[in-house]
């Protein structure tokens, strides 16, 4: 009688060898063979850990943006404008490079600030004295500051614009249609206006929540303006675009509300009609989020395939990095590969 050991006996069952796993050598990252950096998320593939991640991705965005027959969505929240990451998603919709964005009333607000005023935001600190600044109004962002004065130069423009728009003080528009309407008043360089100079439409799920709804809400007091957004006929909209695509795929910065929004398409086309596809085909996601407590900005694509919100055969890749470090990087050399820097 021959003995075999557990080890062996499970390889036999499962029909395994050594050889299935070990077929491809991690190789050592070369700093001589890089030229660009293209060059360097390809080197990066066949490294560890989030650099291969990173050069993944490159991949899976470069699949989604050059093919015309993708609708490539693009989800965004967390302070990126602050951050200073607002021209790399202008240079992303010059080149038709996404075809929707997704994003919070914030990241709106701080672009208008950063279009509308000399500065903007600037460089501070994460150990300034916060009660100083709350008397000097001043406002912290980790560590860049928004002094309060910005805020209003921005509310003073969008008060013009809005009379300007509407000769009637009831408004019934969808939240995207606004933002659409705002952007073709601007001449200055920003999401809104870069975006209705391209046709691509800008959604902001939790519209109430930012400081532009709040300079909405101050019209609505001191000038009798009456806002009747129809938040659910957005979802409707999104929708529509959708449907007509043949495949899509998104590009997560981060999660929240902006991430859920987007995924959660399938899942309402599954209640209403039939479809001919479930869910999204690609995707690439950037964050810092875990998995563990149970929330959407950490669960996994996987999990998303679950409720339909992702085709069973999707290709995904989700790279655990702070994004003012991944999105630049991933950009540029997407920029790079696509022979337009």
């Amino acid at each position: 009688m021959y003995l075999i050991n557990l080890e062996c006996l499970i390889l036999i069952m499962n029909k395994t060898h050594k050889e299935d796993y070990l077929n491809q050598k991690i190789t050592p990252f070369n700093v001589n063979e890089v030229k660009n950096v293209d060059d360097l998320l390809r080197a990066l593939k066949y490294c560890g850990f989030q650099g291969r991640n990173l050069g993944k991705a490159l991949d899976i965005l470069y699949k989604m943006v050059n093919n015309a027959d993708i609708l490539t969505v693009l989800t965004l929240s967390g302070a990126m404008i602050p951050a200073g990451m607002g021209d790399l998603i202008y240079t992303l919709m010059d080149h038709k490079l996404i075809d929707v964005l997704i994003t919070t009333g914030a990241t709106i607000i701080h672009d208008l600030v950063d279009a509308l005023t000399d500065v903007g935001h600037y460089i501070g600190s994460a150990t300034i004295d916060d009660n100083e600044l709350f008397k000097l109004r001043i406002n912290r962002i980790y560590d860049t500051l928004l002094p309060e004065e910005n805020y209003k130069i921005v509310e003073d423009v969008l008060s013009e614009i809005i009379h300007e728009i509407f000769e009637f003080k009831e408004v019934n528009i969808l939240p995207s249609d606004l933002l659409t309407k705002v952007g073709e008043k601007l001449n200055k360089r920003s999401l809104l206006a870069v975006a209705a100079k391209n046709n691509i439409p800008i959604f902001v799920p939790a519209f109430s929540d930012s400081e532009f709804a709040l300079n909405l809400i101050k019209y609505s007091i001191k000038e009798d303006y009456k806002f009747n957004f129809d938040i659910l006929g957005d979802v409707l909209k999104f929708a529509d675009i959708i449907k007509k695509s043949r495949e899509s795929g998104t590009l997560i910065i981060g999660g929240g509300v902006p991430r859920n929004w987007a995924q959660q398409i399938f899942p309402l086309l599954d209640k209403i009609e039939k479809v001919e596809r479930m869910g999204y085909n690609y995707s690439v996601r950037i964050h810092t989020a875990t998995e563990y407590d149970g929330g959407l900005s950490g669960c996994t694509i996987s999990e998303s395939k679950s409720w339909g919100k992702y085709s069973l055969e999707s290709k995904y890749i989700s790279v655990w990095c702070d994004a003012t470090i991944a999105l630049p990087i991933l950009i540029t050399g997407l920029l790079q590969r696509l022979k337009i820097i």
